[in-house]
């Protein structure tokens, strides 16, 4: 029930810097977010962005899956991957693995992150270096949202070892795999990840 009280505090707006510290994210993905229209917002006169808290919180809601993963299905794999030619290359390997699972491709972090709202993946692939929201801002949305714990995520990038780790580096619990990338290797944490997901008991 909303009452009163409630319904004055949605109508509360914040700012950029709030918005990021309630979403765990950066204020430059904020911002992405904002321009790209993923969340409502308007400028001051002095070119401030105000974002609305019920915005705010419709978007946590989203990101959170309300449409939830069920255990024992195919599991979802959501890869990340800005270069077509790449892409290809994925599914035509992934289609010969005859994985029990679905893929869904998107080509850039703005895409990605829509599909998780929509549909929590139970497996992340995602790339890098990609313009606007990259990849690492993905993870990391991921990382920082309760409701997504139990996802798997792996990076799968080009990047050197030494402007891998400008970017903050691989973060704890995530796997590494670099370009060109070992199939073999990607094979077996796909199989293993989607096996260990089928264990997993039933939501009650």
């Amino acid at each position: 029930m909303v009452t009163k009280q409630s319904a004055v505090m949605l109508d509360e707006v914040c700012t950029t810097q709030v918005a990021a510290q309630m979403l765990g994210v950066s204020v430059s993905l904020v911002q992405q977010l904002v321009e790209t229209g993923v969340l409502d917002a308007w400028k001051t006169q002095g070119g401030h962005r105000r974002i609305p808290l019920k915005a705010i919180l419709d978007y946590k809601n989203r990101l959170a899956g309300s449409m939830g993963r069920e255990a024992g299905g195919r599991a979802a794999i959501l890869v990340i991957e800005d270069n077509a030619i790449q892409r290809a290359l994925y599914q035509r390997q992934f289609a010969a693995w005859d994985l029990p699972a679905d893929f869904i491709f998107c080509e850039n972090g703005y895409q990605a992150l829509l599909q998780i709202a929509r549909r929590p993946p139970d497996i992340l692939l995602a790339d890098i270096v990609m313009e606007g929201i990259d990849g690492f801002e993905v993870v990391r949305t991921v990382m920082t949202d309760p409701e997504l714990a139990d996802v798997s995520i792996a990076i799968l990038s080009g990047l050197p070892t030494d402007e891998l780790a400008a970017r903050g580096g691989v973060p704890a619990g995530v796997v590494f795999f670099p370009k060109p990338i070992n199939y073999d290797e990607l094979r077996g944490y796909l199989r293993a990840s989607v096996a260990q997901r089928a264990r997993k008991p039933a939501p009650v």
